[in-house]
């Protein structure tokens, strides 16, 4: 495998911790980066305060090549994410004049008031760039290594496709899916022989209840298509051989 780039999400909001609101971000962030040939190799949930904010967001950008955060950029006194991650890099928080720009255009263009709760919109750590926002006009941040998202999924998927082909990433990952009636514990010892066989793939199991019969589908992700392929093909073999008929897409 080649060199392989890692990501983490820091997920930002007392509501996602209150159960209030169900985050939505994980899996097309996720989905995002493997095409970017990123991986995100770690997600962290914290609530609105600036010193655990602080805490993770210096622990996760060390770890890894980038560093994506989702919530807490909006216009209320409790969206407090630009003021935290600026503290962690240790610089000011400054308007940014392009950003201010873009709520002007925006809420002229909807006949809306920039007031003064609109214009913490702008607000970004020194020397930020920014992330184009087709949706609501608030465009997202990039400072360091770290990319400061909305965390309202729409407006994420917009800001993720404004981000699309600049970053710096390895080969995606490609998968193939077997699927079979039966549990995961009696093949373990075949996902693992199988796994010998081909170190350059990783074998995900994925139990599950259905009609009244326990199954399994089994993931096999690799940088290579071919390689998944077979590694998927030789499994399918082993399951039939085993008395488990494989289903090849998954069940």
């Amino acid at each position: 495998m080649g060199r392989i780039y890692t990501a983490a999400l820091c997920i930002i909001g007392d509501e996602i911790l209150s159960g209030r609101t169900q985050d939505r971000n994980v899996a097309q962030i996720a989905q995002w980066l493997n095409v970017q040939g990123i991986r995100l190799a770690e997600v962290r949930v914290v609530p609105d305060v600036e010193e655990k904010i602080v805490k993770a967001v210096n622990e996760l950008r060390d770890e890894n090549d980038y560093l994506f955060t989702t919530g807490g950029i909006g216009p209320t006194h409790d969206d407090i994410t630009v003021d935290a991650i600026a503290a962690a890099l240790e610089v000011p928080v400054v308007e940014h004049p392009e950003a201010r720009a873009m709520l002007e255009n925006y809420y002229a263009r909807i006949g809306g008031e920039l007031t003064e709760a609109r214009l913490r919109m702008a607000r970004v750590p020194e020397g930020a760039d920014l992330i184009p926002n087709p949706v609501s006009g608030a465009p997202g941040i990039k400072v360091a290594n770290i990319f400061i998202m909305a965390g309202i999924p729409h407006i994420t998927a917009g800001m993720l496709e404004g981000l699309t082909g600049t970053l710096e990433g390895g080969n995606p990952l490609v998968s193939e899916t077997v699927g079979a009636f039966v549990p995961e514990s009696e093949v373990a010892d075949m996902l693992r022989e199988v796994m010998k066989r081909y170190p350059d793939t990783a074998i995900g199991s994925y139990p599950f209840f259905k009609d009244g019969r326990v199954g399994s589908n089994f993931v096999v992700r690799a940088e290579d298509g071919e390689v998944a392929k077979r590694c998927a093909n030789e499994l399918a073999e082993k399951l039939d051989t085993a008395g488990f008929p494989s289903v090849p897409g998954g069940i």
